[in-house]
């Protein structure tokens, strides 16, 4: 058996679940249809999120289109809950394996259908156009909700490392719907209804800051309130969407402090909120699948989804209602 769906299996099981059969439909259908005129994303086919060409483009190059990936687990075993995934790597790269097609490839494996986004790098391209892509990403997917038999208010994202703070910002820099727009995507809300953070960029200002990341975010010389705006534990209301959060004590890349302070934003805000921080463990570790300890991160993240009944009860239907 392969090494990572041996891996995939024992974590799985680790969470008191069946492996069922991941990725069994995995390229079952590769043509995509359409709904109100938009592009249902086949299995494992990356689709444009603006097929027309993403505002403030600067070119037609594989970096200028942002894209969205879907990972679908097997049909019996799907539950209507559904997690858009940001990959980390400093607003400069993205880290598309181990934390992009792992992680959904273990959502899958508890019947969650999985999306992973490319979204346009710095320093080509600056604040909000990672922004315009985290919020499009989510509204594609809550508008084709129904086709692609997914809940529409159990629409998650999670980010890793950079990927974390531009799922922090979609989190609480909300778009809301907009109904006359042309564009039948911008008429439902891109408001996630449940947020994942592992070891998050969230502050953007001294001490903790990630300095790289803001760099190429907001350029080397920005405006103090935008980047006190884009701090996100000054940004969380009561509308921030439930939080899960992880993060290593060892973690010198991004400090523990972010997601801290993210944390104790949301208990003041009256927001769910739970967070596990780990004595060691580097940065940037994904499914951490060499790490006896670390590697128990996804088993607590299942628990907490069962805990917002995101997942069902053992023996339970999937159709119940979830927790907001």
């Amino acid at each position: 058996m392969h090494e990572r769906m041996r891996w995939l299996m024992s974590i799985t099981m680790a969470a008191g679940l069946t492996m069922g059969t991941v990725n069994a439909e995995r390229a079952a259908g590769t043509r995509a249809t359409r709904t109100a005129g938009v592009d249902q994303p086949a299995n494992g086919v990356p689709v444009p999120l603006w097929p027309a060409g993403a505002p403030n483009a600067v070119g037609a190059e594989p970096v200028d289109v942002p894209t969205l990936t879907p990972y679908l687990p097997a049909s019996p075993v799907s539950t209507g809950t559904s997690v858009i995934v940001f990959p980390g790597g400093g607003y400069a790269n993205l880290a598309m394996d181990h934390e992009g097609e792992q992680v959904a490839e273990w959502f899958n494996s508890l019947g969650v259908t999985a999306f992973v986004v490319k979204y346009r790098l710095g320093p080509r391209y600056r604040h909000p156009s990672m922004l315009l892509d985290g919020q499009r990403a989510v509204r594609y997917v809550r508008l084709l909700a129904a086709e692609l038999k997914l809940r529409a208010d159990r629409i998650g994202i999670m980010g890793f490392s950079a990927g974390g703070h531009l799922a922090s910002t979609v989190a609480t820099h909300i778009g809301d719907e907009q109904p006359g727009a042309a564009d039948p995507i911008d008429r439902v809300s891109a408001r996630p209804d449940f947020l994942i953070l592992g070891y998050p960029v969230i502050s953007l200002d001294q001490p903790y800051a990630h300095k790289g990341s803001r760099e190429r975010l907001l350029g080397p010389s920005p405006d103090e309130a935008l980047v006190r705006d884009l701090s996100n534990e000054n940004a969380v209301t009561a509308r921030t969407p439930p939080t899960f959060l992880f993060h290593t004590d060892d973690d010198a890349g991004v400090p523990p402090e972010n997601s801290v302070a993210f944390y104790l934003a949301l208990k003041k805000a009256g927001v769910p909120a739970e967070m596990h921080i780990y004595q060691h463990g580097r940065h940037g570790v994904g499914l951490a699948p060499t790490d006896p300890v670390l590697s128990t991160w996804p088993a607590r993240l299942a628990d907490w989804l069962h805990v917002r009944e995101l997942l069902p009860a053992a023996g339970a239907s999937t159709a119940g209602e979830s927790r907001r």
